[in-house]
């Protein structure tokens, strides 16, 4: 069984469907007029782990995976943590011929960027990542970083300098969105999105529920979040397949980023 239903319970669309995957989850208009948009993509067991024998791919389905390549082929620049690019062998992000026209009447380059979160610029820089992408790849650091690793991650990749000590991830957002780049699509980790959050950073969470109970030590899809206060969501869709739930929350009206 699958299906997509609105929170009223109405089938709207078919979710093997590529072009109707791209409508539900289609970007607000906002982001036409140079207004940002944060949307993050996690998934997660029924006990809230976020990964499975340390990886997230142990909690994926096919349905998560199509939706996956959907919300990165709709996004201008995909932001993610250093230790999640480790952990998962992040790949530059591809072009999908189905996107393409979209892209291109969008004004969009053919893929995505990828736009890393990282303090201690520790990753391998001969990694497809920093050698392959069709968008030159970003990475976001502190102004403190060592400046002999800033300047060999320079050769490979564009640095944005945000914060001291720790990454100013407002800072970092805002020279993304500088650059065009209204379209922002966070995959995490756990850590980067409660960083997001509590930087009151986050307007969308589309979460893909997997049918497991994990158990174990795995962090939750926010990790040491210091959040000020409770952000209230809204669910505006939600899809069924074999199991696996696939929804799709907005900031509630009236919690909206200054």
């Amino acid at each position: 069984m699958q299906q997509l239903i609105s929170p009223l319970g109405a089938p709207v669309a078919d979710p093997s469907d590529l072009e109707s995957l791209a409508t539900v989850y289609a970007y607000p208009d906002q982001v036409n007029r140079g207004r940002p948009w944060l949307r993050a993509n996690m998934v997660s067991g029924l006990d809230g782990g976020a990964r499975l024998d340390g990886l997230s791919e142990g909690l994926s389905s096919d349905a998560d995976k199509r939706i996956f390549g959907v919300l990165r082929a709709l996004s201008d620049v995909v932001l993610v943590g250093a230790e999640t690019v480790r952990a998962e062998g992040y790949r530059p992000a591809r072009a999908r011929r189905e996107f393409a026209a979209a892209r291109a009447a969008a004004g969009q380059s053919p893929a995505p960027a990828i736009a890393i979160v990282s303090r201690s610029l520790d990753f391998d820089l001969g990694a497809p990542l920093f050698t392959e992408p069709l968008v030159r790849t970003v990475v976001i650091t502190v102004e403190d970083a060592a400046e002999e690793r800033r300047r060999e991650v320079a050769e490979v990749a564009d640095v944005v300098l945000a914060g001291r000590g720790s990454v100013d991830l407002r800072a970092g957002v805002a020279a993304l969105v500088e650059r065009g780049w209204t379209r922002l699509l966070t995959e995490g980790g756990p850590r980067l999105l409660g960083q997001l959050a509590a930087a009151d950073l986050l307007d969308e969470l589309c979460l893909s529920l997997a049918p497991l109970v994990t158990g174990g030590d795995a962090p939750r899809i926010l990790r040491d979040a210091q959040m000020p206060d409770v952000q209230r969501m809204r669910l505006v869709s939600l899809i069924e397949q074999k199991g696996f739930l696939f929804t799709r929350y907005l900031r509630h009206p009236g919690s909206e980023t200054p």
